[in-house]
């Protein structure tokens, strides 16, 4: 029995050994040693050129569908103005002071969507050390959409219009000076 014994304490030994031991063996090397070198870090001119495209990129982007934004505008200003002119007139059916109840909301939530936008915009090219240069001539497109929102909320669409163009112009100069 005390051959048992001994067998039975060796084998305990032999099994915390190897639980012991094992997570060391098995996790002690996770990560493959590679020998290659790493491909050479782009140069600063070459990052400052990238921002400097995907910024000019964004601002092309904003005056397109802007511009496109300012055209649906007039048309849905337009529509508007002449339907508020049949309501206070009480020629226009509920349904249609309904429609165009929404429409104004839509628009004005499309105005607000847009000045958050600048905002961004902004807050990009203040902060992107990069793009710091250019935003001197940037500032300001928060205020004017902001301003359009304004508008748009008091009933002055054509005014509100007006005001995205002093966006788009502001964008563009911003564009031109990235060039």
């Amino acid at each position: 029995m005390t051959g048992d014994f001994i067998t039975l304490i060796r084998t305990i030994a032999l099994l915390l050994t190897i639980v012991a031991f094992s997570p060391a063996a098995a996790f002690s090397q996770t990560r493959k040693r590679s020998t290659t070198k790493a491909p050479p870090a782009a140069s600063a001119a070459q990052k400052t050129a990238e921002v400097r495209r995907v910024a000019a990129v964004r601002v092309a982007d904003h005056i397109k569908n802007l511009t496109r934004f300012i055209y649906l505008l007039g048309g849905v200003a337009k529509g508007i103005e002449q339907t508020d002119a049949a309501i206070r007139a009480n020629q226009a059916s509920p349904a249609i002071v309904e429609q165009v109840r929404k429409n104004k909301a839509v628009v004005i939530s499309s105005l607000r969507t847009w000045r958050e936008a600048m905002d961004k915009l902004e807050i990009d090219y203040r902060n992107t050390p990069d793009l710091q240069r250019y935003y001197i001539k940037l500032a300001g497109v928060a205020s004017s959409a902001a301003a359009a929102e304004e508008q748009a909320t008091a009933g002055k669409y054509e005014q509100s219009g007006r005001s995205l163009l002093e966006v788009v112009n502001r964008l563009t100069d911003v564009l031109v000076e990235m060039r």
